[in-house]
């Protein structure tokens, strides 16, 4: 979260207000939220009253706890099944192309593969298997991987994954397809916050990749950059990786 002066004070006190309801499940008192977000009592007053009017909060009795009202929950609803997915992450892979100079990529998970939403070609293209609307396993790509890393958090979860699954083809002779293999991957590329696929789906392509979650505890989406093996050495790797992990982290934060 930035911690930059906000341009619109008001809105910002409303915008914490919310959020601060919003943790409560069973409901958030006045004394609760005003420790909480260190507004006076008079001032939480007029900025609730504003929210309930609107429906974005609510108080079912006289003195009661406060809940997040059902205009929020409709207003989020409604977002989430018109969502442009592609429209909404283009803007990403747009600077991810512009920085790097390279192939990018945004694709979602879709059972045991990723699906391609978007494809930004290099000047200097190379020939791959991917193209929008089309399909790859997703434990032998880079975007699958970093798609499956958090949302399968636990060796446990990945592993169900991987046997529900099974069994995985093995596109090149790199690529990790037991199950223990792929949930200590999976816990690797956690730990450091990218994915790579290193000729895993394509003999001679190299992709590094990262997710986006965009305020979700699962990723909406991943991007990766791919790069053929001569131009991509491991100190190379990791400073894509860094580079890719903290642009979406912050596109995650913003957009």
């Amino acid at each position: 979260m930035s911690e930059e002066r906000s341009p619109v004070a008001s809105i910002d006190r409303a915008l914490q207000v919310l959020r601060e309801i919003s943790e409560h499940g069973r409901g958030v008192t006045l004394d609760e939220l005003a420790a909480k977000v260190g507004l006076p009592k008079s001032s939480l007053h007029r900025i609730l009253g504003a929210l309930r009017h609107r429906g974005f909060a609510a108080q079912y009795e006289p003195g009661g706890p406060y809940f997040v009202g059902t205009e929020l929950l409709a207003t989020a609803f409604r977002f989430h099944e018109n969502m442009d997915v592609r429209g909404l992450v283009h803007p990403l892979l747009t600077r991810l192309r512009e920085t790097t100079g390279e192939t990018v990529h945004m694709a979602v998970l879709d059972g045991a593969d990723v699906v391609y939403l978007d494809k930004i070609e290099a000047p200097r293209s190379i020939t791959m298997t991917s193209v929008v609307g089309g399909r790859n396993g997703a434990h032998c790509t880079g975007v699958g991987k970093a798609l499956l890393a958090w949302t399968y958090p636990t060796d446990e979860a990945i592993t169900s994954w991987a046997v529900r699954h099974g069994p995985l083809r093995a596109p090149t002779r790199a690529t990790v397809t037991d199950p223990a293999g792929l949930a200590a991957q999976m816990a690797e590329i956690r730990r450091r916050g990218y994915a790579l696929d290193l000729e895993e789906n394509e003999p001679g392509v190299r992709c590094v990749s990262a997710p986006v979650f965009m305020g979700r505890d699962v990723p909406l989406a991943a991007v990766s950059v791919t790069v053929l093996k001569e131009r991509l050495p491991a100190s190379r790797a990791r400073e894509l990786g860094e580079t890719i992990r903290r642009l979406a982290a912050e596109y995650g934060r913003t957009a």
